[in-house]
């Protein structure tokens, strides 16, 4: 085996403390959060719940080795707190000196949990968790009842989704009433299931919604209060549509049945919603909301209702740019929003040119002016406090975590920087890897089409020991999506700067398509996923390669690696002269025909958006589909030309494939099934063209599980790094995974320099 001795190594990034979204007191003076740490020499997974002291800057350990989830504060100063326990089959409440009681069990595993203060010692509990199709209660697969047979009959779309193949089971939110008796015991009543009655209705929305799907609020004078939730459309079919609706579920107390359940109306926006938040008197709601069905990537929308008597109007209006006097802030499109402490100003997060910030929304007069609060890195978790600051989670791509506290100005303002009065990080800003900001720069090179925009922006990450006088080969990394983005954040799958510690320059462009540049720019790729975004790359490529464009910059000796979208790139580029350009390609999850990907995967609004309609033709304007429920409903997406579905398909220039090429993809990626990367494979082979194909049988779209992700990497530096002529990555002496030759294997080859030769698709 070949050692390194590096840093930042793949099992530095997978053995490193994964730290949860901060929970801080109302006060800001406390925060409670998990971290999970993987053991590669045990082979185990530990989880910790810390409390950090803001002024001291100190963090004390309150548990380990338990399954902790959902920490909600029961008071402001920060004494007592309640969380989940047990994988989510127990409400527990802790305190800060380390002791803890179980409050109540659940029939199964629940999660999502959300408190909320009803009054001295009485609190309203809501979490999520399917329903058990037979009693009604919390579903436990482990009670599921088993069949002699496996068959599973379906009579209709959305067969499996994901990872998991559909059942009778549906998410539901939960609720009920924490109480404090006077012995001071701890107690949980009895659950009630808020949209019981309520067919079709489902919440949170698969696959990734979580307490981003729902909120709630209590009243200051009594015992009720009011869920907000957003579900799927219940009479739209969730395999063709992405329509979501906002629901207002009633009570008139927290350990009674649901007083009522109204619709909040949108006129004009039939896509997707999220994000529904109440402002802290419980008076107004805000949520985020799409116009376009079956476009998953719209632009969002900023709601507001004014929640009051029966009398009070239950619809919506937007908050838009034209409103907000056409600030190109606000032209962004929010991926999250919450109202702050003074139940006027709204806050939200929006990707902008490749960060994810934090803005400040605020109504004046009849105008609305917004500005960001903060400029670097990418937010992602807000919490208002009732000081008046904002605590904010986010990451970097040196930082895998930090928490800050910012003072947000009354006024626009450009200097983003005085408003952070504290900050800790994980891992030192970066030190602790010995990665640093200086590693980090961007490029602009010519867009492919100028009337959208005149330059496309990509993040370069060099390597931290790099030197204005040495070359490094070149690694492009292609995000998927497509409406995606790479920016300045971390991540355990595709990290660039584990590709830039193996000696290389990394390159990592956002091309037509992406976001976080404008939704113009975003909505550009439809009917195009081979066409701009392509020749955006090319011209990144192009310009890297002449010299003193990039100092370091070793073009003649480039890679590039993308997955799902990204790994469709990697097929498409194969076939197009641009293959040639580098010494080995990395296809992860990619697809290779478009009818055998797309036909086969479960939410089909996406290709019929993306690629212009269904890949048959139709010469009626509109046609008509057969609905579940035997009747027939319009198709939203009637195609008058297969051009696109056509145009764009990697098969059609299999005669081109002559580049070396790994193939990854995993038997439970349902998104996009197997069979394309299989596919790859075979042609590859069948055409003589050196290649390997990596596939893990209990992974999905994603390769989470620890283990697998060493082997992922492992696989993914060996590949590459011989083919532009870097040692051999390996880590550890015992083998990782099963190795299978087919054929005659050339040693020589296999040893020494090769020749030349993702949101929905997302998997950066």
């Amino acid at each position: 085996m070949v050692h390194r001795a590096m840093s930042f190594t793949p099992q530095t990034l997978l053995s490193a403390p994964r730290r949860s979204a901060g929970v801080p007191n109302a006060l800001g003076t406390k925060v409670l959060y998990t971290t999970s740490t993987y053991s590669f020499e045990s082979h185990s997974q530990s989880t910790e719940l810390r409390l950090l002291d803001v002024l001291t800057g100190q963090a004390e350990l309150l548990a380990e080795d338990e399954e902790v989830s959902g920490l909600n504060w029961l008071d402001e100063i920060g004494s007592e707190f309640a969380f989940l326990g047990e994988g989510g089959k127990e409400l527990v409440v802790g305190d800060v000196r380390g002791g803890k009681v179980v409050a109540g069990k659940f029939e199964g595993p629940v999660g999502d949990l959300k408190v909320r203060k009803i009054a001295a010692g009485k609190w309203a509990v809501v979490v999520s968790g399917e329903v058990d199709s037979k009693t009604e209660g919390v579903f436990d697969p482990e009670r599921k009842k088993k069949t002699r047979s496996s068959g599973k009959l379906y009579k209709g779309l959305f067969v499996r989704h994901w990872d998991r193949w559909e059942s009778a089971e549906r998410k539901t939110l939960w609720y009920g009433v924490l109480t404090k008796e006077r012995s001071g015991k701890f107690k949980l009543s009895a659950l009630r299931n808020a949209l019981k009655g309520w067919k079709g209705l489902e919440t949170p929305v698969r696959p990734f919604g979580g307490t981003d799907s729902f909120d709630l609020s209590t009243d200051v004078d009594g015992n009720g209060g009011r869920i907000v939730f957003v579900s799927k459309d219940p009479v739209a079919n969730p395999a063709l549509n992405t329509k979501c609706n906002t629901y207002v579920v009633e009570l008139e107390a927290w350990d009674e049945e649901v007083k009522g359940l109204f619709e909040i109306s949108v006129p004009g926006y039939e896509g997707a919603a999220t994000s529904p938040a109440f402002s802290p008197d419980g008076k107004s709601l805000v949520f985020l909301k799409m116009k376009t069905n079956g476009y998953e990537a719209d632009r969002n929308d900023i709601f507001v209702l004014n929640l009051g008597d029966e009398s009070t109007t239950r619809e919506a209006t937007p908050i838009s740019a034209k409103t907000a006097g056409n600030d190109e802030n606000l032209a962004r499109s929010p991926s999250s929003v919450v109202f702050a402490s003074d139940n006027e100003t709204l806050l939200f997060t929006a990707e902008d040119l490749a960060t994810s910030k934090l803005f400040s929304l605020k109504r004046n007069g009849l105008a609305w002016i917004v500005w960001p609060l903060t400029k670097n890195g990418s937010i992602s978790d807000v919490v208002p406090l009732s000081t008046g600051q904002i605590f904010v989670s986010g990451s970097s791509l040196i930082d895998p975590s930090f928490y800050s506290l910012i003072v947000p100005q009354t006024t626009p303002t450009t200097n983003t920087d005085a408003l952070t009065t504290w900050t800790s990080s994980l891992s030192n800003h970066g030190k602790k890897f010995n990665l640093s900001p200086s590693q980090i720069a961007s490029i602009w090179t010519p867009a492919s089409n100028p009337k959208i925009t005149k330059l496309i922006h990509s993040l370069v990450i060099y390597p931290s020991t790099f030197h204005p006088s040495k070359t490094y080969p070149v690694a492009y990394l292609i995000h998927g999506g497509p409406q995606s983005a790479w920016n300045d954040s971390w991540s355990t799958r595709w990290n660039p700067a584990i590709f830039a510690e193996q000696g290389y320059i990394v390159v990592a462009p956002n091309p037509t398509g992406s976001t976080g540049y404008g939704q113009a720019f975003t909505d550009a790729i439809r009917n195009n996923w081979g066409g701009d975004p392509y020749q955006d790359i090319v011209n990144v490529v192009e310009w890297v390669g002449k010299e003193g464009n990039l100092k370091g910059a070793d073009n003649e000796r480039a890679v590039a690696l993308g997955a799902s979208y990204g790994g469709y790139m990697i097929n498409w580029i194969q076939g197009h002269p641009l293959g040639r350009a580098f010494r080995s390609l990395v296809c992860h999850d990619g697809i290779t025909s478009f009818p055998g990907g797309m036909l086969s995967t479960e939410e089909f609004y996406f290709p019929f958006h993306d690629l212009g309609g269904t890949p048959w033709y139709h010469p009626e304007t509109t046609t008509t589909t057969p609905s579940t429920n035997n009747k027939t409903v319009s198709n939203p997406h009637p195609s008058t030309s297969i051009s696109a579905w056509q145009k764009y398909d990697p098969s059609h220039h299999f005669t081109h494939w002559s580049t070396p090429q790994l193939v990854i993809h995993s038997s439970k990626d349902y998104r996009l099934p197997i069979s394309e990367g299989l596919a790859a494979f075979n042609v590859l082979q069948a055409r003589g063209v050196h290649s390997q194909f990596l596939t893990f049988p209990d992974e999905n779209h994603w390769v989470l599980k620890v283990e697998n992700s060493l082997l992922w990497h492992r696989v993914v530096l060996n590949w590459i790094n011989r083919s532009v002529g870097l040692e051999a990555f390996s880590e550890g002496e015992e083998e990782l995974g099963e190795e299978f030759f087919g054929g005659v294997v050339d040693d020589e080859e296999e040893d020494g320099e090769e020749g030349k030769g993702e949101n929905r698709l997302n998997d950066g």
